[in-house]
């Protein structure tokens, strides 16, 4: 058998995140994943490891270190990947990471592109399928368009409140963010539990210049509403000068 078929632990990825991402940096992001998923060092609610550059080229001796350094930084610029110095002196330019796994959620979000699909004559074989009753179609409409007025006046004073802490101009009727939130309320969250969340990621976020961009409704009220909800504040977030992005 031959010794350049795996019969080590193989790297592994999954390709839906390749596509999006780029090949190189899926690698790394997974290979950081599992470092951090065991890694003891939690600083700020959040993860970290450390390593430098000739480290990571030890872990993957098929790239130069140019590469993994472009890569990393690729990564940080996607917002993928964050990065800091929590060495206990400043004089140490070993840098820590972390994954921004809001960020990495928020990918889930984003549909595909519908493909191209090429038209045919119409004939008896690609008839489009019947439209449904008149009546039918009206309650699928009422369906979707109903929407209770306490809910309708609750989704408006969470975009307000979110305008108003972080200075944004969000529109209630966006159809998008309205699901957000009405997915949220569904699970029976309330206004208050709305702002708490709001008010918490203002104030890590807000004057963060690398984690501002994230005080949006995809972020704040997606699937980890609960985790924001039940974290606990802080009073330090990262700022920019804590990064070392020459490295």
């Amino acid at each position: 058998m031959s010794k350049l078929l795996i019969q080590e632990s193989p790297v592994m990825i999954i390709p839906s995140l390749a596509v999006k991402i780029g090949l190189n940096e899926a690698v790394i992001l997974q290979q950081i994943h599992y470092w951090v998923s065991i890694s003891n060092h939690v600083i700020e609610g959040r993860k970290w490891i450390y390593n430098t550059y000739k480290d990571w080229q030890q872990q993957f001796p098929f790239w130069s270190e140019s590469t993994i350094k472009r890569t990393i930084h690729s990564l940080e610029k996607q917002g993928l990947l964050i990065s800091g110095n929590w060495n206990r002196t400043k004089m140490d330019k070993t840098k820590w990471y972390t994954i921004h796994y809001e960020q990495l959620e928020a990918l889930t979000d984003l549909s595909p592109e519908k493909p191209v699909i090429e038209t045919e004559p119409f004939t008896r074989k690609n008839q489009p399928k019947q439209p449904l009753p008149h009546d039918d179609r009206m309650k699928d409409k009422t369906i979707e368009q109903q929407e209770h007025p306490e809910t309708e006046k609750l989704v408006e004073e969470v975009i307000n409140y979110l305008n108003e802490k972080t200075f944004s101009s969000y529109k209630s009727h966006s159809k998008k963010t309205r699901e957000y939130i009405q997915a949220r309320i569904e699970e029976g969250f309330t206004l208050e539990d709305f702002k708490k969340v709001i008010d918490t990621k203002a104030r890590e976020w807000l004057y963060d210049s690398v984690m501002c961009k994230y005080l949006r409704p995809s972020t704040l009220f997606g699937t980890n509403f609960e985790s924001y909800l039940n974290q606990k504040m802080v009073n330090k977030s990262l700022q920019e000068e804590d990064f070392d992005l020459d490295e």
